[in-house]
């Protein structure tokens, strides 16, 4: 049977509007609309054309509804710049990935979430919270990605398609997403990482979805969650050198940018030592490429599930076909987020066959 809504997410997914849709298959608008609307429903030919023209298998046309991203639970930070139709494929990946989330939860334990439902604190208290809840202290995160999914947090990568958005997160039956752009710096993503983990924890639970002070209290709490006061205070180097800040950076895995607003937001560095920073930053370049810029961060998740479905003989175009879609589109949920397919296969165990396996993730953080 012809499914109705995955007509429309895959045109959205691939950023088409209707007569698009309908100039490429040589169709009309009236039969895409009919079709969408499941009021008519396409021979088996034309499911193919337009198969073919989505870039989607046949199959995928045929599947039960996937779940999409709560209504009004998601919000980007780049609107004056996103348009419907980014935002449309962005919601695409992320309907692609739930379903990716699903079927892995069919066959591995993956771990509870363990994400503390703040509300009324500040963003800086809210972060020390979760520091000392996650036994963190005032160590320096080693890989933000690895904190999420220690603690029940599902991250996947964003597609190059949906470039202008940074990152976007939910919850969904009680469980955490988060989706990051992997196409910006490593330093951008493990902020975006845990900016994510601030709105989880601070507002998407209350029903606070979007607006310039949820934004800007998210973009606090990511900022001391990275860089914790204390530390900060005692070790940060003084007089404004930005050699100095460049080397220091890497201590907590940040832009430099980043370091240099948390300075000043901590009075560590005066209205004139910030501005000059700033102009110093435009004049090297620095605005666009990254000094010294640490290393991606991949998914602890994603490489051992690839390796002990390896080791059963599943490949990656196995698992595409299962859920009907390209092997272009699971990967792209999962590229920059794994290093190597078999990366960790001895640290996946199963009790016998047909059972769930058991991964076991390491700590992500360094002292």
């Amino acid at each position: 049977m012809f499914n109705p809504s995955r007509l429309t997410l895959a045109r959205h997914r691939r950023g088409l509007s209707k007569r698009e849709l309908a100039e490429g298959t040589g169709l009309s608008t009236r039969s895409i609309s009919a079709y969408e609307a499941g009021t008519q429903a396409p021979q088996p030919l034309v499911i193919i054309r337009l198969a073919r023209i989505l870039n989607f298998p046949p199959a995928f046309f045929e599947r039960p509804d996937l779940d999409e991203p709560p209504e009004g639970s998601t919000s980007f930070r780049a609107l004056s710049t996103l348009t419907a139709r980014q935002s449309h494929q962005a919601q695409g990946a992320a309907a692609l990935a739930l379903d990716l989330a699903d079927w892995i939860e069919e066959r591995f334990q993956i771990p509870l979430p363990d994400v503390m439902r703040l509300q009324g604190v500040s963003p800086e208290v809210a972060a020390e919270g979760i520091r000392r809840e996650w036994k963190i202290g005032n160590m320096a995160i080693s890989n933000m990605v690895h904190l999420l999914e220690q603690h029940g947090v599902r991250v996947f990568s964003l597609a190059e398609e949906c470039a202008e958005v940074d990152a976007f997160s939910f919850w969904r039956a009680g469980k955490p997403y988060v989706f990051l752009n992997t196409m910006k710096s490593a330093e951008h993503s493990r902020m975006d990482a845990a900016h994510e983990l601030g709105h989880l924890s601070l507002h998407w639970r209350h029903g606070q979805v979007g607006g310039r002070e949820v934004e800007i209290e998210a973009q606090a709490f990511a900022s001391a969650f990275l860089m914790p006061s204390g530390p900060m205070i005692a070790e940060a180097p003084r007089g404004g050198r930005l050699d100095q800040l460049i080397e220091y950076k890497k201590r907590w895995k940040v832009s430099i940018a980043a370091l240099i607003y948390r300075m000043h937001t901590l009075g560590l560095l005066s209205d004139w030592e910030f501005r000059s920073l700033f102009i110093q930053m435009s004049e090297l370049g620095y605005r666009k490429q990254e000094p010294k810029s640490v290393r991606r961060e991949s998914s602890q998740i994603f490489s051992k599930v690839l390796g002990a479905l390896h080791e059963d003989g599943i490949t990656r175009s196995e698992i595409a076909q299962e859920l009907a879609i390209p092997l272009e589109e699971l990967n792209k949920l999962m590229i920059g987020l794994t290093l190597v397919s078999l990366e960790g296969r001895g640290e996946v165990s199963s009790a016998g066959k047909g059972d769930l396996y058991a991964l076991t993730l390491t700590s992500s953080s360094e002292p």
